[in-house]
């Protein structure tokens, strides 16, 4: 596998790089990133945890509701434009966030930085790998999501130093500039050099796609029963372990756990996170995505029964590991799917859609999770209850695309 992964970095090294770095400046937009300057926004702004909670679902559902279009243009825009595009959208929002001085225009600053680094940074970059290569698409998917662990290793820290060398807005200000002096010329680098061979399926260079054929595909996708047999394992993932990484307080205090301890088992998280997509992405181009899908969610099953009935310190280790796992394989597998089953040319469009679906379910868990959490209910009915979804939702996921794997053609279903 290791020599497989050397071979195709020496062989498009800069496509990778355009992946791996479009996600990995999408970090800035992430939850747990933001998260690292949730103490000194809230002090500075005299903000209560339910005001500042609330911001934040309300800027992501925004910026859910706004990716769905805009994520569909990549389809019909060249790829340096679209590239460019997004990355200024980063730039603006990180801008806004290092001037913020009242609620409104925090939840303003949250909307961009969700829209531009969660959802449309990592975007191009996964969709670009998908539509790139063919043969090697899981591999090529993983490196590119590669990106969010090594952010999660290496950005919390750095944004804790900075915070308290410069303050939090000072930090915001300087990482920004991150984005015009290495994340925009590297991006347009890339595209120049590295997209020249013919043997990487379509030409990224290509005249852009009719708007039409964007609907056609999100059509397509929309009308397939299999798809939403898939939606509710899809969703699952970045719905409760988002909901568990925003309520983590609530979470070692019920299990006994110091703060220190839970922060501590992250770096496993990241580290396997990390080792879990290189895996995937080299079995879903041995065995296809089709037949991994119902496995990924598997891990994080496991992971919630553990964290709702088994005591002791020692449970997040594997309590982290394990939804690592199933976080880190489900990028490879559900992002090599789309364009096994409906074709690169409008994958854009369809990864719109879900990365919409994706986003919206990080907005609903903190919410949700907080009201339960308010009503009394215990984490081991939380988690529990979580698990059983998650193992009802693997049944729905067999009887989908792994039962029936027909491939459907946008371009020629009219």
């Amino acid at each position: 596998m290791v020599k497989r992964y050397l071979d195709l970095l020496s062989q498009h090294g800069l496509i990778l790089v355009f992946g791996f770095a479009a996600v990995f400046w999408g970090n800035f937009g992430q939850s747990f990133f933001i998260g690292a300057f949730s103490e000194a926004i809230q002090s500075s702004l005299k903000l209560s945890a339910s005001e500042y909670g609330n911001a934040y679902s309300l800027a992501t559902v925004a910026s859910a509701v706004t990716v769905a279009w805009l994520g569909g243009l990549i389809d019909h825009f060249r790829l340096k434009n679209y590239a460019l595009m997004v990355s200024i959208g980063l730039l603006v929002a990180m801008l806004i966030m290092s001037q913020v001085q009242h609620l409104l225009t925090l939840i303003l600053a949250f909307s961009l930085l969700r829209l531009f680094g969660q959802a449309l940074l990592p975007h191009t970059g996964v969709t670009t790998m998908a539509r790139a290569f063919q043969a090697n698409r899981g591999m090529a998917v993983s490196i590119a999501t590669s990106g969010v662990p090594a952010g999660e290793v290496v950005l919390p820290a750095l944004a804790a130093t900075l915070i308290a060398w410069l303050g939090w807005q000072a930090a915001f200000l300087s990482l920004s500039l991150t984005v015009p002096l290495v994340l925009i010329p590297l991006l347009l680098y890339c595209v120049r050099h590295g997209f020249t061979s013919t043997e990487l399926g379509e030409d990224m260079h290509a005249a852009p796609g009719k708007p039409q054929s964007s609907g056609r595909a999100r059509k397509a996708l929309l009308s397939d029963y299999r798809f939403w047999l898939v939606l509710p394992g899809y969703m699952a993932g970045p719905f409760i372990v988002t909901g568990i990484f925003v309520h983590q307080n609530y979470v070692a205090a019920s299990k006994d756990w110091t703060l220190t301890w839970f922060a501590t088992s992250f770096v496993v998280y990241g580290i396997v996170h990390w080792i879990s997509s290189l895996v995937a992405g080299a079995l879903v181009d041995r065995f296809h995505a089709t037949r991994l899908l119902p496995f990924f969610p598997l891990p994080m099953t496991a992971a919630l029964f553990v964290l709702a009935f088994v005591p002791g310190d020692w449970v997040a280790i594997p309590v982290m590991a394990l939804l690592a796992v199933s976080i880190g394989s489900s990028p490879p597998i559900s992002n090599s799917l789309w364009p096994e089953i409906y074709g690169s040319r409008n994958i854009g469009a369809i990864r719109s859609i879900t990365v919409a679906i994706m986003v919206f379910a990080t907005a609903l868990s903190p919410t949700l999770f907080g009201w339960l959490i308010d009503a009394g209910v215990s984490l081991a009915a939380l988690m529990g209850s979580c698990a059983v979804y998650v193992l009802g939702s693997v049944v729905l996921m067999v009887l989908s695309y792994p039962l029936n794997p027909s491939r459907i053609d946008p371009e020629h279903d009219r």
